[in-house]
Order: C-alpha cells, then sequence, then structure tokens
C-alpha cells in the first residue's frame, strides 16, 4: 500500500524519548516522501481532529528534550466503538492513511482498534515503566532511572551527614524496574518492589544491624506499585516502623512525575530513533497491527494483540476468551516471555540484596 501521509500520536504518561520518536519518524518518512501530520494530545486530538502538519522547524532540538511536543492524554472513551469510528473519520477528512502510536498498553489497543476499523496502525513502546512484557526494552526507562539515581544520591550525602535513612518512592506502577536499578546502584540497604515478597522484618533487622556496624547514611527504595491490604501507599509507613523499631532517624521521600522529566539519555534516544525508523519502513512494506519490540537485542515487530495478552498474561490479568484463536506455538511463546521477565525480576531483586549490605 502507498502511504502519502502519515500520522504520528504520543498517549498516555510521558516518556523521556517519545520527542526523539516523533523526529525520527518526520525525518525517515520525509525520506521516503510521505508526509507527517502530528496528532495533538493523542487519542483525544484524534478523536476531535487537532492536527498540525509537521515541520523541521518544529521539531527542532526534539531529540534532546524530555515531554512530548504533541501532547499528551488518557480517554478511557476511546474503548467505545462510536468513539473510535470518530478518529476514523478524522484520518479520512485529513487523508491520513496509516497511524505510527507511541505509549504503553492503552495506547496499542487504541492502535489495533484502528487498524480493524481500516487504518493500518504500528505502535512503539514509549513508558518509563518498561512494563510491556513483550519488550525487553521501553523508550523512557533509563532517563528516568537515571534521573531517581541522581535524587538518591543527593539524598544520600544528606543522610550521611546527619547519619539518616531516607526511604524514596519511585514510580513504575506495578513493575518494579525502576526501583529495582536505582536500589542497585545506589547501594540501597533494601529495596520493596510488587513483583517479589518483600520481608519487612528481615529488612528492619538489617538495618539495625548495618547502624550498630557504624554505618550512618542509608537508602530503602520503594516501588509505588507496593501498597497495604487496603490499597493505600505502604513507602510511608514503612519508614515510620523503620525508625520505631531501630532508632534510627528516618525520613520518607516520594519521588513522583519529576522522573518523567529531563533530557533523554543516549540509550532512550537511539532506541527510539531505531524503532521509529523501522515503524516508518514497515508501513511502507504494507504491514501494520504490530508493536515494535527490543528482544535479545534487535528490534522487531511482534502482534500487536500477541503482546497484549502475554501482558496480561505476565500480569495474571488473562480474561475468559483471551488465549482462543492463539496457536500452541504462540501460547508458548507467551509463556516463555512471562518467564523470561519474571527471571530478570528475580535476579536483579538478588543482586540488590547483596549490594547494600555495607
Amino acid at each position: 500500500m502507498a502511504f502519502k501521509k502519515i500520522g504520528v500520536l504520543t498517549s498516555g504518561g510521558d516518556a523521556p524519548g517519545m520527542n526523539a520518536c516523533v523526529k525520527a519518524v518526520f525525518n525517515r518518512a520525509t525520506e521516503m516522501g510521505i508526509e507527517v501530520v502530528g496528532i495533538m494530545g493523542g487519542y483525544a486530538g484524534l478523536v476531535n481532529g487537532d492536527i498540525v502538519p509537521l515541520t523541521r522547524e518544529m521539531l527542532r532540538g526534539a531529540m534532546t528534550v524530555g515531554g512530548t511536543r504533541l501532547y499528551s492524554s488518557r480517554l478511557p472513551e476511546f474503548k467505545e466503538k462510536e468513539v473510535q469510528l470518530q478518529a476514523v473519520e478524522t484520518c479520512k477528512r485529513e487523508g491520513i492513511d496509516a497511524l505510527i502510536c507511541i505509549g504503553g498498553d492503552g495506547t496499542f489497543r487504541g492502535a489495533t482498534a484502528m487498524t480493524k476499523h481500516g487504518i493500518p496502525s504500528i505502535g512503539i513502546p514509549g513508558t518509563i515503566d518498561n512494563d510491556i512484557t513483550a519488550t525487553d526494552y521501553t523508550i523512557g526507562l533509563d532517563t528516568s532511572t537515571n534521573t531517581t539515581l541522581r535524587m538518591i544520591d543527593n539524598l544520600k550525602d544528606t543522610c550521611e551527614s546527619h547519619a539518616r535513612l531516607n526511604v524514596v518512592e519511585v514510580m513504575g506502577r506495578n513493575c518494579g524496574q525502576i526501583a529495582l536499578y536505582a536500589a542497585i546502584a545506589s547501594s540501597a540497604v533494601a529495596v520493596a518492589i510488587p513483583e517479589v515478597p518483600f520481608d519487612e522484618e528481615a529488612a528492619i533487622k538489617k538495618i539495625a544491624t548495618l547502624r550498630d556496624l557504624g554505618k550512618r547514611g542509608m537508602i530503602v527504595v520503594v516501588s509505588e506499585g507496593v501498597v497495604n491490604p487496603d490499597g493505600s501507599h505502604y513507602a510511608e509507613g514503612l519508614a515510620k516502623r523503620i525508625q520505631a523499631q531501630t532508632g534510627v532517624e528516618t525520613k520518607f521521600a516520594r519521588f513522583s512525575h519529576v522522573v518523567r522529566g529531563g533530557r533523554p539519555t543516549m540509550r532512550d534516544r537511539a532506541t527510539a530513533a531505531h524503532m521509529a525508523v523501522r515503524a516508518v519502513e514497515l508501513l511502507a512494506e504494507g504491514k501494520s497491527n504490530v508493536v515494535m519490540c527490543e528482544l535479545n537485542g534487535l528490534i522487531r515487530p511482534v502482534d500487536i494483540h500477541f503482546a497484549l495478552i502475554a501482558d496480561r498474561m505476565y500480569k495474571n490479568k488473562l480474561e475468559e476468551g483471551d488465549l482462543d484463536g492463539f496457536t500452541p506455538e504462540q501460547l508458548e511463546g507467551m509463556k516463555l516471555l512471562c518467564d523470561k521477565r519474571q527471571e530478570e525480576i528475580e535476579n536483579l531483586y538478588k543482586v540488590a540484596g547483596h549490594v547494600g549490605f555495607r
């Protein structure tokens, strides 16, 4: 299929590297003689017809800045067929032949819906959480982890000065990779993530032992996905219990959305560009309804439906009928992806348990 015009959007939570991805889409498509338009504000902009032509001037310097110049939003109503058809009408009216959709699992559900309605679409994983099971890496993880680490390093300075401990809550939803990488790189004395049961009693005993051995400044990292039985945040209560049971002065810090911003690292810029270039080329080859994934160091297309169901399998969110239509080989492929991700998490957790002992 010969495309004359493609649209690109960013949806869901912003991630450093999204601008680099949009710039690379524009560059490769323009090189191939394809016009590129920006859809402002994600799927809401697609429904409302908020479309702008992309130009070199608009994207000048985009590789180096965080956030998204196309803006972003969440549109839960896009699950409804009537809303999807409004987006299809926008594409027809604007002459948009295909879409490249940058974001997370919700973004991919929107992309596959558009493909079903006759607008070929490809997804690119842009989310700081790295919580897309079908890919080893998502755009934004490296930058957000480095931002988290810099902030922890700053806290360590004052913790050392005052012989304090800081419990730090970091983003990541139900994926603990930001917390794990930051904990390892900062020599945190403990880390709590959703994927592995946290032994609070053992962690508190370790803190008390380290203080007896003369350790002054300490850090505990907690992923925001770790919650109390009632669904409330876990980390702040943990800080209070640590101080009460050890006598170590303990502060609490929630980094929250600050880790979404900042200049993207080399890895996020390069990965974004690589995925973007291949996405444009695949559309030109007539392929769609795939998500660009990094698997064992290679950028490969994976069927979006396969990716979404593999993600539900890993997160124990499968619903009745989700596995219908897949071959035994595909189901085995999903299981292998889930096992690979869990093994990676557990290995990182083991490392984190050793580096903060002294």
